[in-house]
C-alpha cells in the first residue's frame, strides 16, 4: 500500500482533540462508527454474562474460573482452528459475515427461546447428584451443568470481544491503516468504542430496572434485541468499508488482491510465528499479563459484589452505572491523553502507562481488603461497611483498567504489529488475539481454581493472599515484556 500524500499541519487543538484530515474521513468515520457498534454490544453482553453468572442460585463469582479455565480456552483453540481453515478458503468479508451472523444467531435463540424456557431445560435432578457427589464447596462446578445456558452465553459473550473486536475490526483496521495514520487514529477508534460504552450503560440500566423482580426475562429480551440490532447495523457498516475502502485501496495491487482474497493462516504456523518471532512473543506477554492481573482481582471483586447486590436486576443495574463510568473516563483520558501520550513521549512510555496504572490500583484494592480483614470474617464486617468500601474500591480499580485499556492497552498493542513483516503479522495477530488473550484468562483461572482445590475452600475470598502474588508477577512480566518490545517503538515513533 502507498504511503499517503504530504498533508497540512493541523491547528494546535485539532492536533490534540481530532488529527483527521478531511481527505481520510471516507476511511475514518465508517471505522469509528462500526468500533463504536462492537463495544457497546461487547458492554451490554458483558454486564449480562455476569450477571447471569454471578446471581444465579447455587452459582457465584467462583464459576467464572471454571468457565474461563475450561468451556472458554477449550472453545478458543477449536475456533481459532475452524477460523484458520476457512481464512484460507473464504474472502475475508465472506468470513465476518459468517462469523458475525453465528453469533447473532446465538444471542437472539438464548434471549427469546432459551432463557424464557430455563426452568423447563435446566437439569435440577442431575446437578443435585452431582452436588451430593462432589460436595458443597464445589456447587460452582456443578453451577455450569446446572445453568448449562448461562455457561454457554457466557462463551459466547467473552467470544464477542476476541473475535469481533480484537480480530475482526482491528485486523480490518491494521489492514487499511498506514502506520503514520495510526499513531491518530487509534484512540480515536478506541474513543469511539468509549462512547458505545457510555452508550450502553443507561440502556443497561434502564432495562435492569423497568421490569419487576420476577421479569428479568424482559431485560434479557431487549438487551438481546439491542445486541441484534447494532449487530446487523455493524454488518451494513463493514460492507460500506469493503466496497467503499478496502476494494478501492487494493484494486491496483494484483499482490494485494491475492493476499485479500486468500490469507494462508494455519494454527500451527500461527503458534510456530507466536514461539520463533521476539515481537510477537513480547506482545504475547503483554497481553497475557493483562489477562491474568485483570481478571484475578475481578473475581475478587465481584464475589463480594454478589454480597453487596444479590438480586439480578440490581446486580444488572450497577453494571449498568459501572459502565458509564469505565466509558466516562476512557473517552476524557482517549480525547485529552492518550492520543497526546503518544504524540508527545511516544509508544514505549504510553504502553508502560497501562501496567503501571493497573499495579498501582492493584495495590490499593489489596490494601483495603488486607486492611479490614475481610476474608476473616466477611459476615460480621458487612455491616461495619468494610463491604461497601471494597466494592467502591473494586469499582475503581476495574473502571481504571477498562478505561487505560481501551485508552492506551489496546492501541499500543495493535500498533506494535504494524512494524513486523507481513507474514509475522497475518500468521501471528490471530494467535495472540485468541490463544494469548485466552491464555491470559484462563490461566488466571486455573491459578484461582488450584489455589481453592489445594486450600480445600469453596470462596475465592480465603485465598487472596496467594492470588496476591500472581498479580504482582503478572504485572512485573508484563513491564518487562514492553522493555523488549522498545526496539519496535523506535520504529513506530519514527514512521
Amino acid at each position: 500500500m502507498a504511503n499517503p500524500v504530504e498533508t497540512p499541519i493541523f491547528s494546535k487543538w485539532r492536533q490534540r482533540l481530532f488529527p483527521v484530515h478531511g481527505t481520510e474521513m471516507r476511511k475514518f468515520i465508517p471505522l469509528l462508527l462500526l468500533k463504536l457498534a462492537f463495544s457497546l454490544i461487547y458492554t451490554v453482553l458483558h454486564a449480562t454474562k455476569d450477571t447471569l453468572i454471578v446471581t444465579s442460585k447455587g452459582s457465584g463469582a467462583e464459576t467464572i474460573p471454571i468457565l474461563k479455565g475450561w468451556l472458554v480456552l477449550v472453545f478458543a483453540f477449536v475456533f481459532m482452528l475452524v477460523y484458520s481453515k476457512l481464512s484460507n478458503h473464504l474472502l475475508k468479508s465472506r468470513l465476518f459475515y459468517i462469523t458475525i451472523s453465528f453469533f447473532l444467531l446465538f444471542f437472539s435463540l438464548y434471549g427469546f427461546v432459551l432463557y424464557p424456557n430455563r426452568e423447563e431445560l435446566t437439569p435440577h435432578g442431575f446437578a443435585d447428584l452431582l452436588a451430593q457427589i462432589v460436595g458443597e464447596e464445589r456447587s460452582h462446578w456443578v453451577a455450569v451443568v446446572r445453568y448449562w445456558m448461562n455457561s454457554l452465553f457466557f462463551l459466547m459473550a467473552e467470544m464477542w470481544g476476541s473475535v469481533l473486536i480484537l480480530l475482526s475490526f482491528w485486523g480490518l483496521a491494521n489492514r487499511i491503516t498506514h502506520a503514520s495514520e495510526a499513531t491518530r487514529f487509534y484512540t480515536l477508534f478506541s474513543a469511539g468504542g468509549h462512547i458505545g460504552v457510555i452508550m450502553a450503560g443507561p440502556m443497561i440500566w434502564y432495562f435492569a430496572k423497568a421490569f419487576g423482580a420476577d421479569h428479568f426475562e424482559y431485560t434479557i429480551q431487549w438487551l438481546m434485541g439491542i445486541v441484534l440490532l447494532f449487530g446487523l447495523a455493524s454488518m451494513l457498516l463493514y460492507w460500506w468499508i469493503d466496497r467503499q475502502v478496502v476494494q478501492q485501496e487494493e484494486s491496483g495491487s494484483r499482490i494485494a488482491q491475492e493476499a485479500r482474497s486468500k490469507t494462508k493462516l494455519s494454527l500451527m504456523e500461527s503458534l510456530k510465528h507466536l514461539v520463533k518471532s521476539p515481537g510477537l512473543g513480547s506482545i504475547a506477554l503483554m497481553v497475557i499479563g493483562y489477562g491474568l492481573s485483570v481478571n484475578i482481582i475481578e473475581v475478587i471483586w465481584k464475589a463480594t459484589l454478589k454480597l453487596k447486590y444479590p438480586d439480578p436486576q440490581d446486580y444488572e443495574a450497577f453494571m449498568g452505572l459501572l459502565s458509564i463510568g469505565i466509558g466516562t473516563l476512557s473517552l476524557c483520558l482517549a480525547l485529552f491523553v492518550g492520543g497526546n501520550v503518544m504524540r508527545k513521549w511516544g509508544w514505549y512510555i504510553a504502553a508502560q502507562a497501562t501496567p503501571v496504572v493497573l499495579g498501582s490500583v492493584s495495590l490499593l484494592f489489596l490494601g483495603v481488603y488486607f486492611l479490614t480483614d475481610f476474608g476473616h470474617s466477611p459476615e460480621v464486617l458487612v455491616g461495619a461497611g468494610a463491604l461497601g468500601i471494597l466494592v467502591v474500591m473494586g469499582a475503581i480499580h476495574n473502571v481504571s483498567c477498562k478505561a487505560m485499556k481501551y485508552c492506551l492497552f489496546d492501541p499500543t498493542k495493535e500498533m506494535a504489529f504494524i512494524p513486523l513483516d507481513e507474514e509475522t503479522k497475518v500468521k501471528g495477530k490471530a494467535a495472540v488475539d485468541l490463544v494469548a488473550s485466552r491464555f491470559g484468562k484462563s490461566g488466571s483461572s486455573w491459578i484461582q481454581i488450584i489455589c481453592m482445590e489445594l486450600a480445600g475452600v469453596g470462596s475465592v475470598l480465603a485465598i487472596v493472599p496467594q492470588l496476591s502474588i500472581f498479580v504482582a508477577i503478572a504485572v512485573v512480566g508484563w513491564i518487562i515484556a514492553v522493555f523488549y518490545l522498545r526496539p519496535y517503538a523506535t520504529t513506530l515513533s519514527e514512521t
